[in-house]
């Protein structure tokens, strides 16, 4: 139904970060299906890269790619270019996603910032630019997983929201502008999934260590330790809502590649609904309290505390 008769095997496709989660569950569906899949992975050693191995055909093909190294996504892109000059590439998808800071901008370094928009924006740009010939002359599809949070303020996710934003953009710009070529492009939006280390406590806690050591004095002591460590605990709880069966986003992936008329976003998940309707038809501060409600509400900073207006009385 759909188009999903496009699924004849042969028909290549690429995918972006796939040591875990969305990436490796949509490489193990496409080879399933028959695809040829390219899967980029981080690490070609790691436990990911094996499962690979273990579990799909011959077909699928495994390259090794950092989205923050321009030398990594130079080479995937001529030994994709080699194999399929004769035939075009029919998909992409941008999955890799990288993030490891929850804390207020204020208190995010700026080089957070900068590694998010590496991974998630430019090393994404620079991949789907290197393949669009390919996709133009097949006709095929780009999927890119974004994130809710690049359209609503999350709080604590700056960095890795802004990057989302810009990338979601960008991907509906080319949606507009390839229409043309017959190229059609879609978003994933996914709700709160079990993917890589986004549910390790052990990887949270040391992530949080390093940026209260990081600090400078007079910043850590406005807003205080106490209230890191609560944004922290508050993350590790949330944690535990998180989705363990990734299928939802799989089939919107797949959808994404195969349907005749695919859609422009894609939304799999609980709750988005009415995360999405509060965002479009209601106050900013009934947003606001909602995100706060349903992610992280911090408390308030050491400086706007009572009791430290007291002390300073005194």
């Amino acid at each position: 139904p759909g188009g999903w008769g496009l699924a004849a095997a042969g028909l290549l496709s690429a995918l972006a970060g796939c040591d875990s989660g969305f990436g490796q569950a949509t490489a193990q569906h496409l080879d399933a299906m028959g695809f040829r899949v390219f899967a980029s992975v981080l690490d070609p050693q790691g436990p990911g890269a094996q499962e690979l191995r273990r579990s799909c055909s011959p077909r699928l093909t495994l390259l090794q790619m950092d989205l923050t190294k321009p030398e990594d996504i130079q080479r995937v892109l001529q030994h994709i270019q080699a194999h399929t000059n004769s035939t075009g590439l029919w998909g992409l998808v941008n999955n890799a996603g990288f993030n490891d800071t929850i804390a207020d901008a204020e208190l995010s370094p700026l080089g957070k910032f900068r590694t998010c928009m590496e991974v998630n924006f430019f090393g994404s740009l620079e991949l789907t630019k290197g393949l669009l010939p390919l996709l133009r002359s097949a006709g095929g599809r780009i999927v890119t997983v974004s994130s809710p949070a690049g359209d609503l303020p999350f709080p604590c996710l700056a960095a890795y929201g802004a990057s989302k934003a810009a990338l979601s953009l960008l991907m509906d710009t080319f949606r507009s502008e390839l229409q043309p070529w017959g190229v059609k492009v879609s978003i994933i939006l996914p709700g709160y999934y079990k993917t890589g280390t986004t549910c390790d406590p052990a990887f949270w806690n040391l992530q949080k260590q390093r940026l209260v050591a990081s600090l400078p004095r007079e910043l850590l002591q406005a807003y205080g330790e106490d209230y890191v460590e609560e944004i922290n605990r508050q993350f590790i709880q949330f944690m535990k809502v998180a989705v363990e069966d990734l299928s939802a986003v799989v089939n919107s992936i797949t959808d994404g590649l195969l349907a005749a008329n695919p859609a422009v976003r894609y939304y799999p998940g609980q709750g988005l609904g009415l995360m999405y309707f509060i965002h479009r038809y209601l106050p900013y501060f009934v947003r606001d309290l909602f995100l706060k409600g349903f992610f992280i509400n911090p408390k308030l900073p050491r400086a706007l505390r009572r009791e430290h207006h007291d002390a300073a009385k005194k």
